[in-house]
């Protein structure tokens, strides 16, 4: 183990054990079983690990930094999800074809796009985001349409128009300026219109939607086809 790496462990490790069972060595760690993470003093990058009384110091794949709350890979989280705090890191990435970084999240392209590509190892993988969603770069995930209309067409993306205004009578109206409309042919999702834009939305689990209440339901109290769909 590198001599700054002991150093830091020493201050880690006589911090955790204040108060308990008082100072212990370098080569000790404060939990016996198990596995648990220490963040490194001086480097973003590192972090101490005991598994079962185990010391190692570890260092996180290209692209992942330890703050000790994100487990991307290794207990370590994407760079730009971690907040250093003055700790050190070299940010010189090693790329491959499709990844800045060997681990990270990209987009697909710079136009609207219900993928994303997920790097591992270098090596990038194209994800689907769930229905209705399309990739939002500024958080590295995937938002509804309607919030990325710099580049999105919520119509285009959820495969409906929301009307300027429903019949008073109808059930859609009970949920204005919200209303609600079913999918056809999807017992599992409804669609709701946000300042005038489609969102697709998907009933929890073991939930159907109820074309007469327009909410979702136990399939038991749903009495159209999507009773017999849901059980």
């Amino acid at each position: 183990m590198q001599q700054r790496g002991l150093s830091a462990l020493v201050v880690i490790l006589g911090v955790i054990a204040q108060g308990s069972c008082g100072p212990v060595q370098a080569s000790e760690c404060p939990e016996k079983i198990g596995e648990q993470a220490y963040a490194h003093t001086e480097q973003c990058d590192q972090f101490f690990l005991c598994t079962n009384g185990t010391l190692t110091l570890e260092t996180c794949e290209n692209g992942l930094l330890y703050d000790g709350k994100g487990a991307a890979h290794n207990h370590c989280n994407y760079n730009w999800a971690v907040d250093c705090k003055g700790r050190q890191w070299d940010p010189t990435p090693i790329s491959t074809p499709g990844c800045e970084y060997q681990f990270g999240i990209y987009p697909v392209s710079k136009e609207c796009s219900t993928t994303y590509i997920k790097c591992a190892y270098g090596e990038p993988i194209e994800q689907e985001c769930d229905a209705g969603l399309a990739y939002d770069d500024r958080t590295h995930g995937c938002n509804w349409p309607d919030q990325l209309l710099h580049v999105c067409n919520p119509e285009a993306v959820v495969g409906f128009k929301c009307p300027t205004k429903v019949d008073s009578s109808s059930p859609a109206a009970r949920f204005w300026p919200f209303p609600r409309f079913p999918v056809q042919g999807d017992c599992h999702r409804l669609i709701t219109c946000v300042e005038g834009y489609p969102r697709l939305i998907t009933c929890g689990e073991n939930k159907v939607f109820d074309e007469s209440t327009l909410t979702c339901e136990d399939p038991d109290y749903v009495s159209t086809k999507c009773n017999s769909i849901g059980k």
